[in-house]
């Protein structure tokens, strides 16, 4: 798929996937075996935020303003 997105959906993969935990985080002992999918599921939409020229380390910074850390550089 090399479609980009619309801006809503576009909104909506960025809003969903700050709330997806960090890959970092995933393991056996917190999704027992289904720990595999949900690295695979991160993968997948992180390739998509790429494909439309988004950049995953900054979308959560983006879609809660509010609450992102400032930045020191």
């Amino acid at each position: 798929m090399t479609e980009k997105l619309s801006e809503e959906a576009l909104m909506a993969l960025k809003i969903a996937f700050s709330y997806m935990p960090k890959a970092i985080e995933v393991n056996k002992y917190e999704y027992g075996d289904n720990y595999q999918k949900v690295l695979e599921h991160i993968e997948i939409v992180r390739e998509m935020l790429l494909l439309n020229d988004v950049d995953p380390e900054e979308v959560y910074g983006e879609v809660n303003a509010d609450d992102a850390p400032n930045s020191c550089y």
